[in-house]
């Protein structure tokens, strides 16, 4: 048998009841009807019965609330005194709002990440005269206890950038090709001028003219190159080959050799190549190993495990390049690679725990970074690209130096200005300038 009450009925029965401490194993439950008469549209006559009902039931829910015992004027406070519409909104047997005179203290701490037990491994790239080569500098990656830039753990390397120079002209983009048009056929003027003008931490040589679909240019001839860049200039240098599966491993091995004691980073690696030959030559001649894969973390720490257990290579001689999807290419994926690959090294294992290398110039395959305009109708303007396709590779950079990456392979000058700016501002080798903007109108930024 169904019985009707009202709700008012029940704040009745509460308190009939008098004092009453607590109530145990109590459920109200049931449905709540509207008895509104008259008919018709929602005329205002209508409207208003049903707020007043509406608010009657509220007044009575409240009250019933307040008699077990549940705080109901602080879940008002903000609202208390305001109803819908600007109407008064009921206050009957509702505890005053409580007005706070001061916010709460907040305290905010910081503490080393506990999973976070692991330094990732340092590896330094070039030698000096004391350690048996000819660079006036060196650079260290990795030593880190976590991911870039916290400030409660220290950083103990701020990140690199390594500009591209290449052994033939190759096809770019105006925007990077203007840059290098007075050296683009002598590699050891190219080094030279990144490092003098643009600020270059250190000089990659691709030696793609080695490629048999290209120039077939024989592993002398390019580890004469090689020498050439190594007399022209005297900070660490990367050695790079064609990309060509056969023809790599021979490359990079008389490359190698004629670098002895340089400690150059051999680039690179990989399992669809030989990488015990080239492993070997690093080995022989005291290089540093890129090992390099595409996007696949399993994929990365079985050349890793390779390197290291069955080619013997050191440690401290060995770099990662997880491959980078640049901005427009898939950008999100590679940045998850690399931070699931570098959060993996600081829990602990013992595969990952390497510095990593970036191909940030793969920013300028995109088509957004080069091209005049979209060749979509319907796309909107997208601006000039010869600032458009420098911010593309600053964002690709900047996106994985965030991820924990090291060092940088990149090619426009205003990139690497940008990119080295900020990331040595966060590392805490720049003071941010504090600008007077009292006479805005005029200022210059």
């Amino acid at each position: 048998m169904t019985k009707k009450i009202k709700l008012s009925d029940i704040t009745d029965m509460f308190k009939d009841l008098g004092d009453v401490e607590a109530l145990e194993g109590v459920t109200i439950e049931g449905d709540i009807e509207l008895n509104i008469s008259g008919g018709g549209g929602l005329n205002p006559a209508l409207a208003y019965a049903l707020g007043h009902e509406t608010a009657q039931i509220s007044v009575h829910l409240a009250n019933i609330a307040n008699m077990l015992g549940y705080p109901v004027g602080q879940a008002f406070a903000n609202m208390a005194g305001v109803g819908i519409g600007g109407m008064a909104a009921p206050t009957a047997g509702i505890t005053a709002p409580v007005r706070l005179n001061k916010l709460i203290p907040s305290k905010f701490e910081v503490k080393n990440v506990e999973e976070w037990k692991h330094t990732i491994q340092e590896v330094t790239l070039g030698a000096t005269s004391a350690d048996g080569g000819s660079r006036k500098s060196t650079v260290t990656l990795g030593g880190e206890n976590s991911l870039p830039f916290y400030f409660d753990t220290e950083m103990p390397h701020r990140n690199y950038v390594t500009m591209d120079v290449f052994d033939m002209p190759i096809g770019m983009a105006k925007a990077v090709k203007m840059n290098y048009e007075d050296v683009i056929n002598d590699p050891a003027e190219w080094a030279k001028k990144v490092v003098k003008d643009f600020n270059a931490d250190m000089v990659t040589i691709h030696l793609i003219s080695t490629d048999p679909l290209i120039k077939d240019t024989s592993a002398r001839d390019a580890a004469k190159v090689v020498e050439d860049v190594l007399q022209a200039v005297d900070v660490p240098i990367v050695i790079g080959g064609s990309g060509n599966p056969q023809k790599d491993p021979e490359v990079l091995e008389k490359a190698a050799e004629v670098a002895e004691g340089e400690r150059c980073l051999l680039a690179s690696a990989s399992l669809n190549l030989d990488y015990a030959r080239i492993a070997k030559a690093a080995n022989d001649y005291g290089h540093v190993v890129l090992s390099w894969t595409q996007l696949e973390i399993n994929a990365q720490k079985e050349l890793n495990r390779k390197l290291m257990k069955q080619c013997n290579v050191p440690r401290e001689n060995i770099v990662m390049d997880p491959t980078t999807a640049a901005l427009g290419y898939g950008l999100d994926y590679a940045y998850t690679n690399m931070e699931r690959i570098r959060l993996a090294g600081l829990m602990g294992d013992e595969e990952l725990t390497f510095p990593m290398s970036s191909g940030t110039t793969n920013a300028w395959g995109a088509r957004e970074s080069w091209m005049v305009s979209s060749p979509l109708k319907q796309d909107s303007d997208w601006g000039p690209r010869e600032y458009r396709g420098p911010i593309w590779e600053i964002v690709t950079g900047l996106s994985l130096a965030l991820a924990g990456n090291d060092l940088f392979m990149m090619m426009h000058p205003t990139s690497v200005q940008v990119v080295k700016e900020i990331t040595q501002t966060l590392f805490g080798l720049k003071e941010e300038e504090t600008i007077d903007i009292s006479n805005w109108i005029g200022a210059e930024v």
